[in-house]
């Protein structure tokens, strides 16, 4: 029997029930209908007759029948088809442009890098809009951008890069531009939070209801997940943690102070700390035993445990996850990210604090993006 071809028209205007029943079976699996009723309150007839959109449509497949150890009727199977729709994801960087696209799954199925021409948003819109590529056997519906910086995206408005310090941008409704040049719709966000969003949904902890993730590199920032939502902010400014003062003296940071996260903890601050001429140098110095270099990892470790109890103490998650380029002190000072939160936290011990450190490479950046649309769409 063939499959139906993928009902793009069904995106973004999917019924609110549909995409109840889209989310389920994405983020738990294949799953007996029977389950899907009880699980969104609904009855056999109603979900029957809304899968049959989603079926006829192409996103959903009917699987064989679940044979249980009970009496009755056996479970018949509803499941997800991942390569029904595609999610275009982007990372801008103040000079490169990453790119992937994914299933409905956060599979990548293709990836590209591209030089801006520019920092000019007429330019980098247009590079956005024209590198997006064909893909088989499926159509991209949406399009995420992940920027460092101040973001707020309302289904209501569109979204809008209040400021970007990498790409000099100030109010630029970045997510308009996009959808207008490339014909789709177009979602921005903090590349923290879109890091968040995607490790929430497909990550290590995707059960989870609460967690807290820190991204790490350049900068640092958090993304933090409440109550099963990813919890953007009034502005879309949660999260920012670089400016706690936490005593000691660094790097200037660019609001002049020498005490807070970010004179310790970023990878500009660590080589700085360490008298290097970049990160790398005084990572490969530090892992050899040099003195400077360890304790520039030692106090960049302190920050982290720092904006992690600040972390806790707020909102008391299941899990902490940091990620990113600039993680090393991990690895290279534990006790000194253990000594800050005993030293931070307002209540509990340090132990009780679940803190991973998963794997990663620049492009979930981007995923995280492709994630960000697919949210946006399905939420």
């Amino acid at each position: 029997m063939s499959v139906p071809s993928p009902a793009v028209e069904y995106w973004p205007g999917l019924p609110d029930t549909e995409r109840r029943v889209l989310l389920e079976l994405l983020l738990h699996g294949e799953q007996p209908r029977v389950r899907i009723a009880e699980r969104l309150g609904l009855s056999r007839t109603s979900l029957t007759r809304v899968t049959r959109g989603l079926i006829d449509g192409g996103l959903v497949l009917e699987g064989a029948l679940h044979i249980s150890g009970s009496r009755g009727r056996p479970a018949e199977m509803l499941r997800l088809r991942p390569d029904a729709a595609h999610f275009a994801g982007v990372k801008l960087t103040a000079d490169t442009m990453y790119l992937v696209v994914t299933d409905l799954q956060a599979r990548v199925v293709a990836e590209a890098e591209h030089p801006l021409p520019s920092r000019e948003v007429t330019d980098v819109v247009d590079l956005i809009a024209r590198s997006i590529p064909p893909v088989d056997g499926g159509e991209i519906v949406a399009i995420g951008i992940a920027v460092a910086g101040d973001v707020s995206d309302t289904n209501e408005g569109g979204g809008v890069l209040h400021h970007s310090n990498f790409l000099g941008w100030n109010a630029v409704r970045l997510a308009d531009l996009v959808t207008s040049a490339a014909h789709l719709p177009a979602a921005i966000v903090n590349d923290v939070h879109a890091l968040a969003g995607a490790h929430h949904w497909f990550g290590t902890h995707a059960r989870h209801s609460s967690l807290v993730v820190y991204g790490v590199g350049a900068g640092i920032g958090s993304g933090v997940v409440l109550g099963g939502d990813l919890h953007l902010g009034a502005n879309g400014r949660a999260g920012r943690v670089g400016h706690t003062r936490i005593g000691g003296h660094g790097r200037v940071c660019r609001n002049g102070h020498v005490d807070c996260v970010h004179s310790f903890v970023t990878m500009p601050a660590i080589a700085h700390n360490a008298g290097a001429d970049g990160y790398e140098q005084v990572l490969e110095r530090a892992r050899a035993g040099d003195a400077l270099a360890r304790a520039a990892f030692e106090d960049a470790g302190r920050a982290l445990g720092a904006a992690i109890a600040e972390a806790v103490n707020a909102f008391d998650p299941e899990v902490i996850a940091v990620m990113g380029e600039g993680t090393d002190m991990l690895e290279i000072a534990p006790r000194s990210v253990r000594a800050a939160l005993a030293e931070f936290l307002e209540e509990g011990y340090p132990d009780e604090v679940l803190i991973e450190r998963p794997a990663f490479d620049f492009g979930l950046y981007a995923r995280g993006a492709a994630v960000a649309a697919m949210r946006r769409l399905l939420v």
